[in-house]
């Protein structure tokens, strides 16, 4: 071993080893960048001192009620000011940061209260009733304390039934003293699946992860000093891809988004000088879409990441040629968002246009550099050949790989079965080394970013008094990537119609959760019974 063995008394320190943690991106902006504006949202506009300032006034009030370290702290926010400070404040306390999906049902939303014990939740004026509904349903005596988000500049004046964000803000201290994680591995924030196998489930990230995830996504999306993001991609989606954590590192400025049009977006890009955002594919639509009478002139390029469906190859020209190149990336809830990206290799590709252009774009693409290794498998775990035809599942080593899944030793040992995450998803693999996704996780429909349950949508039909059977998979959408689609058997001598069936699920489920069109007729299946999916997805070329 020589002067590698342990006799060599070398050790870590105070001075040689300090935890990873996106906390200390912030920490040195506030010194670095301490004049440079950090977060712009209309009329509001902090620098970084003040940033730092707020969520450590964040931090601080939230001690001073009782939050200790590994408390949950939940969000149900747009991508606003409050919702940028709580990815920051919340963890300065020692805190576990969950941030929830806005568009979920009262029943969810429950859940993930109940079940990730949150004790205090930040909820937006907007959806305050369903946050209150969410809460009658909790089944102990526990309630989290409420504490309201108002937002007048987007019509949601406080309702003056609960303490305020700011209010409760001024009961903090500035120089609240952050409390740091003595292990990376500590846990940073809790973030739940779309539940496409029934309830969600709760993945756990850890500071390191998270911190090696902004210093990756610098490096792939070429990044230097100072740049403007806009926040598109929810920051309840995967923390927002991290992004937000990213921001400090570069003393760049976050253009928080409420609400996501394309007049916003062109707005951003032309008075702010928006330089980055992410978003799915749908975004990517609505700006190739967008009518003249909204679009603004400007003079730089626009780097966008998208991820989900990939986009199509029209969409991709279109886009390219208004001012925007983009990125095609992936990833998942469980890899704290994009960990592959289909980096492009200007030397040959340069010549490509059109069709050909777009369909390496398309591409999934390489692992991140932030990633140890990402590649295709089979199902004794042995590499598939690199040779574009033959399917495997895609299988993720690296730090940035949740801890696993909060309260489930049964499905985390499942998903990191042979020392890899199964991601579910079937892909091939290029010669030049490339992923491409050939057919997700059969049952999961990706729908504007979106990720929707075939099973639950169908548990919710087959609920329906005149349903006998029922079958949900994913419909091409020209706005929204994919839509559900529910094929349904009737029980004999029953009635019901698209429509009914339809409100039926709206009144069950999330908006987007519902099928946007029902298809009478006898389900294909199998000599056990089983429903052929397959053979309804043909119904759509």
């Amino acid at each position: 071993m020589g002067w590698m063995s342990d006799e060599s008394g070398l050790e870590k320190n105070e001075a040689n080893y300090v935890p990873l943690t996106p906390l200390s991106h912030l920490r040195r902006a506030s010194t670095v960048f301490s004049d440079r504006t950090a977060v712009i949202y209309g009329s509001h506009r902090k620098s970084y001192s003040e940033y730092y300032q707020r969520c450590s006034q964040l931090a601080s009030a939230l001690e001073k009620i009782g939050i200790k370290a590994g408390d949950v702290v939940a969000t149900i926010l747009p991508n606003i000011p409050a919702q940028a400070e709580a990815h920051f404040g919340v963890p300065a306390c020692g805190a576990i940061l969950n941030t929830i999906n806005t568009r979920l049902d009262i029943g969810t939303i429950s859940y993930i209260f109940e079940h990730g014990e949150a004790k205090v939740v930040f909820a937006d004026t907007q959806f305050l009733s369903v946050v209150e509904a969410a809460m009658e349903k909790l089944s102990g005596p526990r309630r989290p304390t409420l504490i309201e988000v108002p937002d007048e500049s987007a019509g949601f004046p406080a309702t003056e039934k609960y303490e305020t964000y700011e209010s409760f803000l001024r009961t903090g201290n500035v120089d609240f003293d952050w409390i740091m994680p003595q292990d990376e591995w500590e846990s940073l924030a809790l973030n739940y699946t779309s539940g496409t196998t029934g309830k969600p489930k709760g993945v756990v990230y850890h500071h390191r992860g998270a911190y090696l995830m902004t210093m990756g996504t610098i490096v792939s999306w070429r990044m230097t000093l100072n740049p403007v993001f806009m926040a598109i991609v929810p920051l309840f989606h995967c923390n927002g891809w991290n992004h937000t954590w990213m921001m400090p590192v570069l003393g760049g400025s976050l253009v928080c988004c409420r609400d996501i049009t394309s007049q916003a977006i062109y707005d951003a890009i032309a008075d702010e000088r928006v330089q980055y955002f992410g978003g799915a594919p749908i975004v990517l639509n609505m700006i190739v879409n967008t009518k003249e009478t909204e679009r603004r002139d400007f003079d730089h390029t626009v780097e966008v990441f998208t991820a989900g469906a990939p986009p199509a190859p029209a969409t991709l020209l279109k886009i390219e040629n208004l001012g925007f190149n983009v990125t095609q990336v992936y990833g998942l809830t469980e890899t704290y968002g994009h960990v592959t990206e289909c980096y492009w290799e200007t030397e040959k590709w340069s010549e490509l246009e059109g069709e050909q252009r777009a369909s390496i774009k398309a591409r999934q693409g390489i692992a991140f550099p932030m990633m140890e290794h990402i590649t295709v498998m089979d199902q004794s775990m042995s590499d598939v050949p690199k040779d574009g035809k033959t399917q495997g599942e895609i299988m993720i080593r690296g730090n940035s790989v949740m801890k696993g899944y909060f309260k489930n030793k049964e499905a985390t040992k499942e998903a990191f079965e042979g020392g890899y995450f199964h991601s579910g998803d079937i892909a091939v693999h290029h010669p030049d080394s490339y992923i491409q996704i050939a057919d997700r996780a059969k049952d999961i429909i990706i729908s504007g970013g979106e990720n929707v349950s075939s099973v639950e949508v169908e548990g919710c039909l087959m609920s329906h008094p005149a349903v006998s059977l029922c079958a949900v998979v994913a419909k091409p959408d020209e706005k929204w990537g994919e839509v559900p689609c529910a094929f349904v058997e009737l029980l004999d001598g029953a009635r019901a119609t698209e429509e009914e069936l339809i409100k039926f699920s709206k009144e069950k489920l999330a908006g987007f959760k519902t099928p946007k069109k029902v298809i009478f007729q006898e389900l294909p299946k199998t000599s056990t019974g089983k429903i052929q999916k397959f053979e309804l997805r043909k119904s759509f070329g």
